[in-house]
C-alpha cells in the first residue's frame, strides 16, 4: 500500500492571526490595521497581515 501523501505545510503566520489556518472555529477576515489593502500608512507592507490584508480570526461568539 502507497504512503498516504504529506498535507502540504500551512503558510506562515502573520502576526495579526488569531489562529494557525485551518483552526476549527476560525476563517478569513480582512486586516483590521489595513482594511484589506495589505499595505500600511507609511507605503509599505502591512505589518500585521504580512501584506496579505487577510488575517484569520476567530468567527462566531460565545
Amino acid at each position: 500500500m502507497p504512503d498516504a501523501p504529506t498535507p502540504s505545510p500551512a503558510a506562515d503566520p502573520a502576526p495579526g492571526d488569531e489562529a494557525p489556518a485551518g483552526t476549527p472555529g476560525t476563517g478569513e477576515a480582512p486586516c483590521p490595521d489595513c482594511g484589506g489593502s495589505g499595505r500600511a500608512d507609511s507605503g509599505g507592507v502591512c505589518p500585521n497581515c504580512a501584506g496579505s490584508g487577510k488575517v484569520i480570526a476567530g468567527i462566531g461568539g460565545g
